[in-house]
Formats: C-alpha cells, sequence, structure tokens
C-alpha cells in the first residue's frame, strides 16, 4: 500500500490564454496564418471534386455551375482564396530547403539550389496546367 495514495487529483493551475494570442508576435500571427491558409487548400480539393461531379452529371449541372461561378460574391471568394493559396503555396516552398538535405557528390546542395528547384517545378507546372487548359479553350 502507498501511504501517500489519494483518489483526489487537485486541478492544475493554468494560466487563461486569450483567444487571438498568436496576435502578440509578428512570428505567431505568421505561423497561424499560415496554418489558416490550409482551408483554402481543403476548400480548393473539394471544389475540385464538386466540379467533377458536375460535370459527370451533364451539360446542364455543368453550365448552371459555370453561371454561379460568373457571380460577383463567387468571383470575390475565389480571389481570396487563390491569395491565401498563393501564401500556402510560397510558405511551403520556402519549409523545404529546411526539410530536405540533399547531397550531391558528397557535399550538401545549398539552400538556395534547392528552393530555386521548387520554384522552377512550381513554375513549370503551372505554365503546363496553362497551356491545357488554354488549349482546350480553343
Amino acid at each position: 500500500m502507498n501511504a501517500r495514495r489519494t483518489t483526489f487529483h487537485p486541478k492544475w493551475h493554468r494560466e487563461r490564454m486569450p483567444i487571438f494570442w498568436w496576435l502578440r508576435k509578428w512570428n505567431y500571427t505568421k505561423f497561424i496564418t499560415r496554418e489558416l491558409t490550409s482551408f483554402a487548400v481543403g476548400y480548393a480539393a473539394l471544389f475540385f471534386l464538386a466540379q467533377i461531379a458536375c460535370a459527370a452529371r451533364g451539360e446542364e449541372s455543368w453550365s448552371r455551375l459555370q453561371a454561379w461561378l460568373r457571380t460577383p460574391a463567387v468571383l470575390a471568394f475565389h480571389g481570396i482564396a487563390l491569395l491565401f493559396l498563393l501564401i500556402h503555396s510560397v510558405t511551403w516552398l520556402n519549409l523545404a530547403p529546411r526539410a530536405l538535405s540533399m547531397r550531391l557528390g558528397g557535399r550538401r546542395v545549398p539552400s538556395g539550389a534547392v528552393l530555386a528547384g521548387h520554384y522552377a517545378a512550381w513554375l513549370l507546372a503551372s505554365a503546363a496546367v496553362a497551356w491545357v487548359l488554354v488549349g482546350t479553350g480553343r
């Protein structure tokens, strides 16, 4: 028997934290803002699936979606979502040199080269998507 054991467990003292604690320091604000941009990534993925579903339902469903997408409120919302997606992409790519330690010939590849490679791949992928979209629009 443990003489010091008790069924009573005191509550630990915890300081109350305001909901906007992350606004106190710029580094915290940048971190939380970057994390909140993940909602735009999730929205973009779900919206892509919704577009596929509308296309599968036929011409009428697709034309209704296109009409809805032309409304000013949806255009403004998607403009903001695009801004958040760009912020998310840029911050993600800027983290790559810290997370990836590449070696070539026994030497570490400089962080700038890793970053440049990631941005070049992003640019090429974006150009390929734009080429496909412009090519199908004719």
